[in-house]
């Protein structure tokens, strides 16, 4: 154990090594986040079709079902040829990823809006809110709390296969699991898989004051719930 230990220290205590360490977790981070925030708007435009269209529902479900059952490093390799990308661009992971969220979210942005009271929405319309006013300004507002759940179990699941990317020449912690296996050297791979681990804890625990943030209401709720 001392060993591992004496050893881990020597790889954290060179610059190349910490350079390339940093290198590798912001572009992980880029990877990740960017195709969060774009499958998430798919996901609830989707759902929002969805929802005012139940036959639309029962398609999107089937079709986002279908996606997320193709397996990454597949995924990874047959985009550059439907988008015309080279097979090293970080484009690939970043298209891949999108549709994973985009269809990993569209049930959770379905339900999200059947968990709306219907009063709110029949009060909504009843004062002059059009379908997309609405839905912007009190369907979606007030489907957070349950949306905010599918878009942590998003993140994490991101957060993962990012180092898949690493396989094809893509950057990203995986990187440090590709060098460590390929030259026996254990450090790097400890080092990316806790640096893995305390991303998707940090990322997480972002999105949940972000949650708190957008959902006053729901604080107070729970507050007068508790007296």
């Amino acid at each position: 154990m001392g060993d591992f230990f004496a050893e881990l220290g020597r790889y954290l205590g060179s610059a190349n090594n910490r350079s390339q360490f940093f290198g590798d977790l912001l572009d992980h981070i880029y990877l990740s986040l960017v195709p969060l925030a774009l499958g998430l708007v798919i996901a609830v435009l989707a759902g929002w079709l969805g929802h005012r269209y139940r036959a639309v529902c029962n398609v999107l479900l089937v079709v986002s079902n279908l996606l997320y059952t193709i397996p990454s490093l597949a995924l990874f390799v047959v985009i550059p040829g439907i988008i015309g990308s080279k097979i090293l661009d970080s484009v690939n992971v970043i298209v891949a990823l999108t549709v994973y969220t985009a269809a990993l979210l569209v049930r959770p942005v379905l339900d999200a809006l059947d968990a709306v009271p219907p009063h709110v929405v029949a009060a909504a319309t009843a004062i002059g809110y059009k379908p997309a006013r609405r839905f912007l300004a009190v369907e979606l507002p007030l489907s957070v709390p349950v949306l905010a759940a599918g878009v942590r179990v998003a993140s994490v699941s991101n957060i993962s296969l990012v180092s898949v990317g690493a396989l094809i020449g893509t950057g990203g912690l995986g990187v440090l699991f590709t060098d460590g296996f390929q030259r026996e050297y254990f450090s790097p791979i400890v080092v990316g898989i806790v640096a893995t681990l305390l991303l998707a804890l940090i990322v997480d625990l972002v999105l949940v004051q972000l949650r708190n943030l957008l959902t006053p209401w729901d604080r107070v709720a729970t507050k007068a719930g508790a007296k």
